[in-house]
């Protein structure tokens, strides 16, 4: 059959040599779920013969399977280019924790988008770009949200389950349009039962349902049920097989492997409910799912032999699953070669959605519809750039940039050589072992010089450059918490008592309560100092022992400012756990 395009959009089909594409629909159903910490080689369908994902791998034969489909390293860069369709580093998201994890809230989500064209919009499960307003998914156009804390359940910065330990994934207290509430049950059926009722609810309305499920991230926690399906496996024997070398996985690291691949299965039941329930309502025709992951896994195990984990700029931390179904539009499914990536996701909804792209803010990403089409479009020049360091960019280290077929990848210092660096290509070595730079030195140069311009461009954006700022008494959010995963101070800061560190905020003018809340109980006669700004405020504790010290009716002016509180006895200077602010 001869291919051809349309000449009016709206024609009823569209007919390629591979492909058959009926009428659109202007307003379909979206239902986008992204697992964490989830690698490429954790489904059936890419060759991982120990796995029981069934449900996922026939979904991925009804889709589009972008078969290069890149990610950032680690979680909260993935989310934030996912939900605006630009690099991370222009939110204002730099890191997964130490206040680096907050997203501009003039940055326009998909969520907005959608929102805008009368779509009901609801997430579920892990959101990570900012626990306080204005950046928590109500703030970024989410109608319905039910979401945990920071980074990850049980995680310090979640200080709602934190305390649960390894009973931390079951019966959690979790944050509902910004209220706590309690919950019986695992956390990912929890998810998915409210997903499904959101979809339930709406279901005669344009919908986007973003089920964002927090496994399998550590804590490897599971039902006994699903542990019970690997207890006796050996990951071993298809991780030494993948990757070619005779390496041998630790019993800890094959007994996180029986844990994972649990959680993964417990997730491809979860999605079977999500699909049936949208057979159920005969919204199958006219709905977009998309299933994808937030980054490579975090320990070792099968991964299609790449090279990397989590972390790493390798295709072993950022290529990732992503299959996208649309019955209504695409009625053959396909494998596409092409290299996509996380930014690419909204333009593409945007287009399938018939809602316009903010024209404030640069979107990075492309549409991939005429990849999907295959229509003739040249992207050989297009770059992407990669990267993964705490805090902030350091340039060439871990840093990557793939254009065309060539990929460059950097672990040196900002003065290195060219040979310092790697060259890898990637259709000829799709798991980066050859390293071409000296046979390829002009290209790896040329490269090497658009890394740094892209580099030092997003460096100097200005939600990089001027952080996000947490909004203290605002009728939006009161109290306010103030969680170590917000934190800023000290590298590294999480759970540790003796350790300095603060929240940026702007104060709006009041009189506040102020709870300061410590993981052990300190002891008594030492002082309790909070610095805002020029204003120090100091309180002598009596008590002899207490887990919590307050300020009553602390009047604080209007100003932006670096929130610091510290109680210091005797030797020991201690930073709070969590802080509760309300406005009187």
């Amino acid at each position: 059959m001869t291919c051809f395009r349309p000449i009016i959009f709206s024609v009823i089909y569209w007919v390629s040599c591979n492909i058959t594409f009926a009428q659109e629909i202007n307003h379909p159903n979206v239902v986008l779920i992204l697992t964490d910490d989830q690698g490429f080689g954790d489904l059936g369908i890419h060759g991982n013969t120990l796995i029981q994902t069934p449900v996922i791998d026939r979904l991925a034969k009804e889709s589009i399977r972008f078969n290069n489909f890149l990610v950032s390293p680690v979680c909260a860069p993935t989310r934030a280019s996912l939900m605006t369709g630009r690099y991370s580093l222009r939110t204002g998201i730099r890191d997964t924790y130490n206040g680096g994890a907050i997203m501009a809230s003039d940055e326009v989500t998909i969520a907005e988008v959608l929102k805008g064209a009368n779509y009901k919009t609801g997430i579920f499960g892990k959101w990570h770009l900012g626990d306080n307003y204005p950046s928590r998914p109500n703030d970024q156009g989410f109608d319905e949200a039910l979401v945990h804390l920071s980074g990850g359940m049980g995680q310090a910065g979640d200080f709602t389950t934190y305390f649960k330990g390894d009973s931390s994934y079951f019966n959690p207290v979790l944050w509902h349009n910004g209220k706590q509430q309690s919950y019986s049950g695992y956390c990912s059926d929890i998810f998915t039962e409210n997903a499904i009722e959101f979809i339930q609810n709406n279901h005669n309305a344009p919908f986007f349902c973003y089920l964002a499920f927090n496994a399998p991230h550590t804590p490897l926690q599971l039902p006994d049920r699903y542990y019970e399906k690997y207890k006796t496996i050996n990951p071993d024997s298809i991780y030494s097989e993948a990757i070619g070398h005779n390496i041998i996985m630790s019993e800890r690291e094959m007994e996180d492997a029986r844990k994972i691949y649990g959680m993964v299965s417990n997730i491809d039941d979860n999605v079977g409910r999500v699909l049936q329930k949208l057979e159920t309502l005969n919204l199958v025709e006219n709905t977009i799912v998309i299933f994808m992951t937030d980054n490579g896994p975090q320990q070792l195990r099968y991964n299609a032999g790449m090279r990397g984990l989590k972390g790493s700029v390798y295709n072993g931390g950022i290529r990732v699953p992503f299959f996208l179904r649309y019955p209504a539009l695409i009625k053959h499914t396909k494998e596409i070669k092409t290299i996509a990536a996380h930014i690419d996701v909204f333009p593409t909804l945007a287009h399938l959605c018939h809602v316009k792209l903010p024209v404030a803010n640069q979107i990075d990403g492309k549409d991939l519809l005429p990849v999907i089409r295959d229509e003739q479009v040249d992207w050989s020049g297009r770059s992407l750039f990669f990267y993964w360091t705490r805090r902030y960019p350091e340039l060439y280290n871990n840093m990557a940039l793939q254009k065309g077929d060539y990929k460059l990848v950097g672990h040196t210092g900002y003065d290195s050589k060219i040979e310092n660096f790697e060259l890898f290509n990637i259709p000829e070595d799709p798991k980066e072992q050859i390293n071409i730079v000296s046979t390829k030195p002009t290209i790896a140069t040329t490269l090497k010089s658009e890394l740094e311009h892209i580099t030092k461009e997003l460096v100097n954006s200005p939600h990089l450059v001027s952080s996000p700022r947490i909004i203290i008494g605002s009728s939006h959010e009161n109290p306010v918490f103030l969680n170590r995963n917000e934190a800023e101070g000290a590298p590294g800061i999480w759970a540790q008592e003796e350790i300095y560190g603060f929240w940026k905020v702007k104060i709006l003018e009041g009189n506040y309560t102020i709870r300061f809340k410590f993981i052990k109980p300190v002891k008594g006669g030492g002082q309790m100092v909070l610095e805002t700004g020029t204003f120090i405020n100091q309180m002598h504790n009596d008590q002899m022992v207490t887990d919590e010290i307050i300020f009553q009716n602390i009047h604080l002016p209007n100003m932006e400012c670096d929130f610091i509180p510290s109680y210091t006895v005797g030797s020991q200077k201690i930073f709070p756990f969590v802080v509760e602010i309300e406005k009187n």
